[in-house]
């Protein structure tokens, strides 16, 4: 996959930008503040309308303005003999509008070659990008929620129908919470007809549970040694990194578990089990990452699992994925900046920076962003 071009009009502090990317590298320069994670967020969209860092639409348009667009063209990298072309016959444009709560048309919406309207959200699976950026350390030391949204997210870019079985799971769970928290309190309906409700829940629970789990637990059997690998190699052997998968139940066996804990669980008033609790055990050298971790291997897991999610995106789909790599080089020694620069070679790759002298070395466009204007260095 590649951008071939993105512009970019009222999007945070960005009032127009127009970015010709590398073919390989592309790296955006500037101090803190001035717009670059912007730009990365603005070409993370095409995904399917979502912000890595969570912005809600009034938040993402400039103040002032009622829309935000964005206009791509972007190729597919599974016709190599295209990129030779002037004028690509397959060439696609997205163009994406982010409307403020109180505009003509508010919300995330995206036309592709001109075709009408449709939610952001339509794009999922159409322009595959892996993103990193320093909120992502979280995965190491924070709640096993952002573990499982690492998974899920990725899963739902590889494999459209997981997010059909992925809402239905979600859906049947908060049906169940809500019962279960009425029952609590004491509001509860009759026994029989709460009993009956309980296990229609939970049948469907255990059946898009287990899809869940399963898609998962194949995911990181592909994953898991991938990370490892690049962990090894980022840090040249010295440490040994591993992954597990943290679950409730094997497989099969989400319906009796669902059984066994469902007076548990009219006590608590909430749903205790099912793959929405599970996790992803990370450890260095047999140690809990999430307590031993400095801020360097944290970052070193991160970015490990960053470049395994891609490699794995590109055997399954056989089309590597554009990397977006926000702030990528701080707080790594030299060896492992080196080794990294190394692995953005032969793929579409977007890098953020405030200091530019680790890529006067490389080759690829170099572009300053001052104050929301981005300029070609």
């Amino acid at each position: 996959m590649r951008l071939l071009s993105l512009e970019v009009q009222n999007y945070r502090n960005i009032a127009s930008a127009s970015l010709t990317p590398g073919r390989e590298l592309t790296v955006i320069c500037g101090n803190n503040g001035q717009g670059k994670t912007n730009l990365l967020e603005a070409i993370w969209l095409l995904t399917g309308g979502k912000s890595f860092r969570g912005g809600k639409d009034a938040e993402l348009v400039r103040r002032g303005e009622p829309f935000a667009v964005l206009e791509a063209s972007t190729l597919s990298a599974q016709h190599p003999e295209e990129l030779l072309l002037e004028e690509p016959e397959e060439e696609r444009r997205i163009r994406m509008t982010i409307g403020t709560p109180d505009s003509s048309r508010p919300g995330r919406n995206a036309s592709v070659n001109g075709a009408p309207p449709k939610r952001a959200s339509a794009l999922a699976g159409s322009f595959p990008a892996v993103v990193f950026d320093p909120g992502h350390l979280s995965l190491v030391k924070g709640a096993p929620e952002g573990r499982r949204k690492f998974l899920d997210a990725a899963l739902c870019q590889l494999y459209p129908g997981y997010l059909t079985v992925y809402r239905r799971y979600i859906r049947a769970l908060q049906q169940k919470n809500a019962l279960l928290r009425r029952s609590a309190a004491g509001l509860e309906r009759p026994y029989a007809e709460k009993a009956a409700l309980l296990e229609v829940l939970n049948a469907e629970l255990a059946v898009q549970g287990e899809a869940i789990q399963q898609r998962r637990r194949a995911y990181l059997e592909r994953l898991g040694p991938l990370a490892c690998s690049n962990y090894a190699e980022l840090s040249h052997g010295a440490e040994r990194m591993e992954l597990h998968y943290a679950a409730q139940f094997e497989p099969g066996g989400l319906a009796d578990l669902l059984r066994a804990r469902q007076s548990e669980e009219l006590r608590a008033g909430q749903s205790l089990c099912g793959p929405h609790r599970e996790d992803i055990e990370l450890l260095l050298d047999g140690q809990p990452a999430k307590v031993f971790a400095s801020q360097g291997q944290q970052r070193s897991v991160v970015l490990s699992l960053k470049m395994a999610e891609a490699a794995a995106a590109a055997a399954i789909t056989g089309e590597h994925p554009v990397l977006l790599l926000d702030d990528v080089l701080s707080e790594l020694d030299d060896g492992r900046k080196q080794y990294l620069l190394t692995r953005m070679r032969e793929k579409q790759t977007f890098v953020t920076s405030c200091d530019d002298t680790a890529f006067l070395k490389t080759d690829g466009e170099v572009y300053r962003m001052n104050g929301g204007v981005l300029t070609k260095a």
